[in-house]
């Protein structure tokens, strides 16, 4: 890859950011890793200081709700998966206010489902909402509905979010897709376990091989693997929006990212 494909990525304007339960989770507990939350509110604050709007898809609303809970592993009944994420999304939005409110940033909040995206009217007031609070430069903060839809739990369709923050990009005619993860990129396989796996720095075109590398690699703490991913990136370049999946554990990533940097695998739009 040449370093012109990154070229244009400080002119993106409107950036659509996923963050994942890995991310935002310590993985020996699954609860929320707090200094980690505050160093990316402090980035996307800055991204704001910058004139470019932002939309955060956020996980961790389970983790958040099981240490409100006193629940020290990941539960397995359905129900309570449900009662976790109410509780969590609450306190997760908590934390999000307060450290979003040391730089002077407004935020809101909008739980989403499936059946928004697939009806006409919920569409439009979805994007309605969105662009109002984007032209008042507030950061919006979403997250599927888990205490009224089971799709993410149950059948991985949103795979812990990446399907959602295609769908968003899509919704809101984004410049830009971020998608963090707990490695840095595609791989020919899965580098924990391949150590001759070779990184993909760039997709031009999503075909079965790179179907076929997607398989296999997962993340160990959320319900989201590579498969999701590509999935997302099959959705966010069909719609003319070039998307990175990158390491969220080096959090200043998303900030050399929108400087050009060649961090992640970048694919392009159609």
């Amino acid at each position: 890859m040449t370093s012109t494909d990154r070229s244009r990525m400080p002119e993106k304007k409107r950036v659509v950011i996923k963050i994942g339960t890995s991310n935002l989770t310590h993985a020996e507990t699954g609860h929320v890793d707090l200094l980690k939350l505050e160093k990316y509110v402090r980035v996307f604050s800055d991204i704001r200081n910058r004139n470019k709007e932002v939309i955060i898809v956020s996980s961790g609303a389970v983790g958040a709700g099981r240490k409100v809970l006193g629940i020290t592993e990941r539960p397995r009944e359905l129900a309570m998966v449900q009662a976790c994420s109410a509780v969590g999304q609450a306190q997760l939005m908590m934390i999000y206010q307060r450290l979003f409110a040391e730089y002077n940033q407004m935020i809101a909040q909008i739980l989403v489902t499936k059946g928004v995206f697939d009806n006409e009217t919920t569409r439009s007031n979805t994007l309605r909402t969105l662009e109002q609070l984007l032209q008042m430069g507030v950061i919006p903060i979403m997250n599927e509905n888990d205490a009224v839809s089971t799709d993410e739990i149950q059948s991985e369709n949103f795979g812990d979010n990446d399907t959602l923050s295609a769908y968003v990009a899509e919704l809101v005619s984004a410049d830009l897709l971020i998608i963090l993860s707990d490695i840095d990129g595609l791989y020919s396989d899965d580098p924990r376990r391949e150590q001759n796996a070779t990184f993909i720095d760039c997709v031009r075109n999503i075909d079965d091989e790179i179907m076929e590398m997607a398989k296999g690699v997962r993340s160990d703490v959320g319900t989201g693997g590579m498969v999701t991913k590509i999935a997302a990136a099959k959705i966010a370049t069909a719609a003319g929006i070039d998307m990175i999946i990158a390491n969220g554990d080096r959090v200043h990533n998303i900030s050399d990212i929108l400087d050009g940097i060649p961090i992640g695998t970048l694919f392009m739009a159609e």
